[in-house]
């Protein structure tokens, strides 16, 4: 995790969204632990109680579950339904501003499909060696 914080958001949901961010790109899978609270209050600084803030919320969530006196896990199928909610909100919030650059910038279709093309091959950044690029389906665990 990086320790960059910035004043957009709450620290707390920045963290939350960091943890989402390493399901999403399949650093975090199901079952695995998160790290304890003490640890990541330690390591980035933070009072504990804005750590369990952002833990909690995805507890709220059911992306991560507690079990008594061992810690928090990924919860089974969070990568799942974080996918699904991230597609929804993409297609909803962000799609409509690339697009309107696309059109405003006049890209062409085969421009779009030539960099697409080329896209893969490409290290994507802030993903461990074989993990999933963002949208793509990572089977091995299945």
């Amino acid at each position: 995790m990086d320790s960059q914080w910035d004043d957009s958001l709450p620290i707390y949901r920045q963290l939350r969204d960091r943890v989402v961010a390493m399901i999403l790109e399949g650093v975090l899978k199901e079952g695995d632990p998160l790290p304890s609270v003490r640890s990541v209050a330690a390591d980035f600084r933070l009072n504990p109680l804005t750590v369990l803030k952002g833990y909690q919320q995805l507890v709220d969530e059911q992306l991560v579950e507690k079990r008594r006196g061992l810690g928090m896990f990924v919860s089974s199928g969070a990568r799942k339904a974080l996918m699904k909610d991230e597609r929804q909100r993409f297609l909803e919030e962000e799609w409509p501003k690339v697009y309107a650059t696309i059109q405003r910038l006049g890209l062409s279709q085969e421009e779009l499909q030539r960099v697409g093309a080329a896209a893969p091959a490409a290290k994507w950044p802030g993903h461990p060696a074989g993990a999933a690029a963002p949208g793509e389906e990572d089977d091995s665990s299945n």
